[in-house]
Formats: C-alpha cells, sequence, structure tokens
C-alpha cells in the first residue's frame, strides 16, 4: 500500500458545507466498501485545517474511490471551499502499530 497525506485550509465560512461533504464521503464508503481502499479524514483544533490519510493497494491502481458520486461531489468545490489547496503527498512508512485498529 502506498500511503499517501493530503492537506489543506479551508475558508471559515466553508467549514460546515465541507464536514458534510465528508460525512457523505464516508457514508457512501461504508455503503461501497470499496477493495484495496484505506481512507481517514481529520479537522485539526484550528476549525480550518484538515489532512487526509489515504492507503490503495497497488494491486487496485483504478483508484475504487473515483467512482463514488459524493467524492466526486467533494472534489467539484474544493478549491472555491480553500484558502490553502489541497496538497498531496506520498509517504514512506518507518513502521506502524495497531493504526486504526479497535483497541
Amino acid at each position: 500500500m502506498t500511503p499517501h497525506l493530503i492537506r489543506y485550509t479551508i475558508k471559515p465560512e466553508h467549514t460546515a458545507p465541507n464536514d458534510e461533504l465528508l460525512g457523505a464521503v464516508f457514508a457512501e464508503l461504508e455503503a461501497v466498501r470499496p477493495v484495496g481502499l484505506r481512507y481517514a479524514a481529520f479537522k485539526l483544533n484550528d476549525g480550518v485545517s484538515y489532512v487526509h490519510f489515504v492507503w490503495m493497494d497497488a494491486q487496485h491502481e483504478h483508484r475504487p474511490a473515483a467512482q463514488l458520486a459524493s467524492l466526486r461531489a467533494f472534489h467539484a468545490g474544493i478549491r472555491e471551499r480553500c484558502d490553502h489547496a489541497p496538497v498531496r503527498t506520498e509517504l514512506s512508512e518507518i513502521g506502524a502499530f495497531g493504526l486504526f485498529e479497535a483497541a
């Protein structure tokens, strides 16, 4: 799996719509459950900064998330909602323990 970090900052007046769009993405992910994808999104304490973590299996390079209507809707207006546009960075894992597993 190749992990990516995506970070961006939303204009304050667009945080609620951004959160709603992300909620729709996660609802559709739960319904569709695309194989080979792990995804998490977080809002930082400042209330306007977001980070997303995306892991995709190399064998599923067709990008299963791109098939989601909710994700297309989220991407459609992202630049207008942002103060700082999304920056995607590929990560090189050194190690992980129990990441997102139930304790």
